[in-house]
């Protein structure tokens, strides 16, 4: 017997055995691949599913499509499959059932995405973003209320932060609006940048601002390669991560919101950050913030970026040099009015977490004296974080998650802001997180939810707080 022969008859000690017995056969990179192109070609076609359904004719797919529905909203889709013969609750369940299981193809493509030549991966990127803008915006939309705005200001001579669509019912853009007596809280560059567009016809101003929407959502995604090649990550993991997912697809690019603006200038922060351009990530910040003040989380966390102090004074330095000339901006357009912000924090959804736990805990739901607790919990997080001083990307997605869990109004699409942070940061248990949120956001807000919670006389909105928000609400929305 040869020397390797009696090399090959040692006995293995019993636990390297047992564990070799138990070990499986990893797949194949070819396996990997076909699982990859099999899960891309699964979310494409449940995407173009719910738009092509979304597109057939009025339904609670597409908000305020029973009252008004034309051609220019539907989209060129419209009626490539004929009109819908499902009832309206069997439309909801439909649809419902068909959001929820593009989770399965989402964590598939997650798992196989470095078996997927890169090429593959952004071509279907961007095929799933032509089929949404082709699609009229999905449930739950603010897109009208953009325009709104812009044509309060811009068109009637009216302050979005002091004035209300109720007081131009007589525009074509009143009948699709949704908060109707709510002055804007939407931040002063971004109602700034949208005033050009109450200028043009109403269709046109609406498909540039889809237009605009999917550009910024693509410029995004972009930000979050880039910044994965700089840290040395899988470019394609990190894409896969953020653009795959079902809520960033139907709320957030299928609802076509202001958030991928935001996002642009605060992914613009990290990505400046990361080449030590320090000054002008503070200026994208500061930019970030007047688009949507929830961009402001970030800051401490670039600042936990830059150890030294020149660093840290020099991101200080380029904020403030932005924020002169957009309070400047801000003042010559709205005088010293401010968004209204304060209005919605005062609304409850029937999943906020602040919401559910005051409901289980006997308090009526979100009281206002839990939602001061849930604020309080927040900055501690925040400053839990800033202490514990690792991977300040991964600082700042726990911190968004945290944010998440503290909000009152609590809607699918706010899962968008910590994705890029979850995609990059070095903490697995935060992609874990982020998923969860994903998988409870997307559970809660399907449009089956509520029909099937009424049919068993459960809700989470029967208290005293919930009843007060559901008054404000009314009162906000006639």
């Amino acid at each position: 017997m040869s020397s390797w022969d009696q090399r090959q008859t040692l006995p293995l000690p019993r636990q390297a055995a047992f564990a070799a017995r138990l070990s499986l056969p990893r797949p194949s990179e070819a396996l990997k691949r076909i699982g990859g192109l099999l899960s891309l070609g699964a979310l494409l076609a449940a995407t173009l599913a719910v738009v092509l359904a979304a597109s057939a004719g009025p339904s609670v797919l597409v908000p305020r499509s029973s009252q008004s529905f034309p051609g220019w909203v539907a989209g060129p889709l419209h009626g490539l499959i004929g009109s819908l013969s499902l009832t309206p609750k069997a439309l909801q369940l439909d649809v419902s059932i068909l959001v929820v299981a593009m989770m399965l193809p989402y964590l598939l493509a997650i798992i196989t995405a470095r078996a997927l030549p890169a090429r593959v991966v952004v071509i279907a990127v961007v095929a799933l973003h032509v089929i949404l803008l082709l699609s009229p915006p999905f449930q739950l939309t603010d897109m009208f209320n953009y325009l709104g705005y812009a044509r309060l200001g811009a068109l009637h001579g009216l302050n979005p932060y002091s004035h209300v669509f109720a007081e131009t019912s007589h525009d074509p853009v009143y009948v699709f609006t949704t908060w109707r007596n709510l002055t804007s809280p939407y931040g002063p560059l971004f109602t700034a940048i949208t005033y050009p567009l109450a200028l043009i016809s109403l269709p046109v101003a609406y498909w540039l601002a889809k237009t605009a929407t999917v550009i910024a959502s693509l410029v995004l995604l972009a930000l979050v390669w880039q910044c994965a090649r700089r840290l040395g990550r899988d470019p394609r993991t990190a894409l896969v991560f953020v653009a795959l997912n079902p809520i960033y697809l139907i709320w957030a690019l299928g609802g076509f919101h202001n958030d991928f603006f935001m996002l642009d200038l605060s992914m613009a922060a990290v990505v400046l950050v990361l080449d030590r351009r320090d000054r002008a990530a503070g200026a994208a910040l500061a930019a970030a913030v007047a688009i949507k003040f929830t961009a402001l989380l970030l800051l401490p966390f670039v600042l936990l970026a830059t150890p030294s102090a020149r660093r840290r004074l020099r991101v200080l330095e380029g904020a403030g040099a932005a924020a002169i000339p957009l309070l400047a901006l801000s003042v010559a357009l709205f005088g010293l009015t401010i968004p209204n912000l304060e209005t919605q924090s005062t609304l409850l959804t029937s999943y906020s977490v602040p919401n559910l736990v005051g409901d289980a805990i006997g308090a009526g739901g979100g009281a206002p004296w839990l939602l001061h607790l849930a604020d309080v919990g927040l900055a501690l997080t925040v400053g839990w974080l800033l202490v514990r001083n690792r991977d300040w990307i991964s600082g700042a997605g726990w911190a968004t998650l945290a944010l998440l869990v503290s909000l009152a109004w609590l809607v699918p699409w706010y899962v968008v802001w910590a994705l890029p942070f979850a995609a990059l940061g070095t903490s697995a248990r935060l992609r874990r997180w982020t998923v969860a949120m994903t998988v409870f956001l997307m559970l809660t807000f399907v449009p089956w939810t509520p029909v099937l919670l009424a049919e068993h006389h459960i809700g989470t909105m029967n208290g005293p707080a919930g009843a007060a928000s559901y008054a404000r609400e009314g009162a906000l929305q006639r």
